[in-house]
């Protein structure tokens, strides 16, 4: 008898992630995985090498530390705070924990694939509300919630598009809920928003029994390689999310640089204002070469190129490589004609612009040509 997974496995598309090398190339500027730029906090640092005579210990299973500490600079309730291996495990243990075959999620069009990716792997089927102009629509996916909708994945602001649902449209979604389904917002780039109308959820899961918001220590805290990232979830939520996770789900190392981290806040302050600063200038600078970036409130930029073969999306991608530059292609997400740029430091930044100014220039000269 051959040895078969479970039905839908094999459909499932496994998740890529942005490249990190170019053959050929010693060394790239790497603008494809919205990492922060300037680093982990010194701090984290520290607090992650102090642990190198420790490795035989086990962690501490419940987290005790990192969640009070999360829950001291955010203001919220510690009992309700599950931690994860990145908020990518909690994404796909909400799934596990409310979602299975016959059952559907929803999520908009350009969403994270992660979300597609979990209810897939759980046997559940993921449906795509379209988006207005690049941002979620509230109505669409009220719409589309069915008797068979079991969970909501909203990522706010949102990757690959930049954009955001202010705090009073995020509670108009919910309150358009049925009370069976769970709205998950994943607000993995909170700390990016400079806009005054924005809310990262945590007021929604304090007010309502069936909303989770999802945080991550991968993009702001530049601690992507010790997979680290929270939740924060009514009572009954994570009952179930501590049912589900494995009991030393987060390496001691990475609570330790994870607490080390919070307590840094002038490097959170510091990525914050750069990230700002940077991401304008080059939205500028991308729009007087006359492509079409859009308005970003994370720490990445999502560029449309013009539909001509000597200037789109591939032919743009292609030449920045050749210049030593990795950026996002985005294909997978329904937008073969963008690419997204992180914000990185600022010499990053300005040979990136650079870069495309050249191609820019090139592409012209073909045309005309």
């Amino acid at each position: 008898m051959t040895l078969t997974p479970r039905p839908g496995i094999l459909e499932v598309t496994p998740y890529v992630g942005g490249e990190a090398s170019i053959s050929g190339r010693n060394r790239a500027i790497r603008l494809a995985s919205n990492e922060n730029p300037l680093g982990a906090s010194p701090r984290a640092a520290a607090a992650y090498a102090a642990l190198r005579d420790e490795l035989h210990r086990y962690p501490d299973g419940a987290a005790r530390e990192l969640r009070e500490t999360i829950a001291r600079v955010e203001e919220l309730d510690p009992a309700r705070i599950v931690c994860g291996a990145g908020s990518d495990e909690l994404i796909a243990l909400l799934v596990r924990g409310y979602a299975g075959p016959g059952d559907e999620v929803l999520h908009s069009e350009h969403g994270f694939l992660m979300y597609p990716i979990a209810a897939r792997t759980a046997g559940a089927s993921p449906v795509a509300a379209p988006e207005r102009k690049l941002r979620a629509d509230v109505d669409a996916l009220l719409e589309r919630v069915t008797a068979k909708t079991r969970l909501l994945f909203l990522a706010n602001p949102n990757n690959p598009t930049g954009s955001y649902l202010s705090e009073a449209e995020l509670r108009r979604l919910r309150e358009g809920l049925p009370e069976r389904v769970l709205l998950v917002v994943d607000s993995a780039y909170a700390e990016y928003v400079t806009e005054d109308d924005y809310g990262s959820g945590a007021g929604l899961v304090e007010a309502f029994d069936n909303v989770v918001m999802t945080r991550t220590f991968s993009k702001i805290h530049g601690l992507a390689a010790l997979r680290l990232g929270w939740a924060y979830c009514p009572p009954a939520v994570a009952g179930v999310l501590d049912r589900l996770r494995g009991p030393f789900n987060v390496s001691q190392a990475a609570q330790a640089a994870g607490v080390a981290a919070l307590g840094d806040r002038e490097h959170v302050a510091h990525s914050r204002r750069h990230n700002a600063r940077w991401r304008a200038w080059l939205i500028e600078r991308l729009a007087a070469l006359y492509l079409h970036p859009y308005p970003s409130a994370a720490n990445f930029v999502l560029v449309r190129f013009p539909g001509h073969p000597e200037r789109s999306a591939d032919a743009a991608l292609a030449d920045l490589n050749e210049n030593g530059v990795l950026v996002r292609a985005l294909a997978a997400y329904g937008l073969p004609d963008c690419l997204r740029i992180t914000i990185g430091t600022e010499a990053e930044v300005r040979a990136t612009a650079e870069a495309l100014e050249g191609f820019v220039a090139r592409a012209a000269a073909g045309v005309r040509a």
